[in-house]
């Protein structure tokens, strides 16, 4: 069965204006999932064309030539900003873990110094302890501290989307939510989603890390026991 394998692909020749079907790799999808794609362009209706359009011309204005270079001269909450306000979006929701809290304040001044109205839920709302949900005080993460039958409250994305629901947000902002939370959150969230904080606790919120550095690869793609 041949499927999609983009990313091991080393001549990327749909980057190319000019190519023949007999370059492309035998895993490519625009040689066997062509029906697929043309099903999908048909998706683009006047309400995705003008998210694809404003998307693209963020992008492009994310890049300036500077001393006859091109080079990048926006980070990405500053490409929030312009492309909220090229959208016409005037309230963000801002979805955050308890454990960047600090973090996700400075982000939602920066947002309302913009002029934005900005909402902002942690993502500990509703006090629920854990166990409500089922977790066992061994999976707990007061377990480790030798306490498991204590409190600890769960994070509650459902809630944090609701939250923001109720009060007709344009755009949501995933500042630190963890693994899964993320993925309830944006489910179940009216609004679009958008990521700007990814939670890495190991490498400080920067996943790359682990791709580029010879202390974390290839070690950690295989959890070894730790010794106390």
């Amino acid at each position: 069965m041949i499927v999609p394998q983009c990313a091991k692909c080393v001549d990327r020749v749909c980057y190319r204006e000019n190519w023949t079907r007999e370059e492309l790799p035998g895993f490519c999808p625009m040689k066997h999932k062509q029906e697929v794609i043309d099903a999908a362009m048909e998706k683009y209706d006047d309400a995705e064309k003008k998210l694809y359009y404003n998307s693209t011309v963020t992008e492009q204005r994310a890049y300036q030539k500077i001393r006859g270079r091109v080079m990048a001269v926006r980070p990405r909450l500053l490409e929030i900003i312009k492309f909220s306000e090229m959208m016409g979006w005037k309230k963000l929701g801002v979805a955050f873990c308890v454990g960047l809290g600090d973090e996700a304040r400075r982000v939602v001044e920066i947002l309302e110094g913009a002029g934005l109205e900005v909402y902002s839920i942690c993502c500990k709302c509703g006090s629920v302890d854990k166990s409500e949900w089922g977790i066992a005080g061994v999976d707990k993460i007061i377990a480790l501290r030798g306490n498991p039958e204590g409190f600890e409250a769960g994070c509650n994305p459902i809630v944090q989307a609701e939250v923001l629901n109720s009060e007709s947000t344009d755009l949501n902002v995933i500042v630190g939510l963890c693994i899964g939370h993320d993925i309830q959150f944006t489910k179940y969230s009216e609004a679009p989603v958008t990521t700007l904080i990814v939670k890495d606790r190991l490498t400080g919120h920067n996943p790359f890390a682990t791709l580029y550095s010879g202390y974390h690869h290839p070690r950690l793609w295989k959890e070894d026991p730790v010794d106390d």
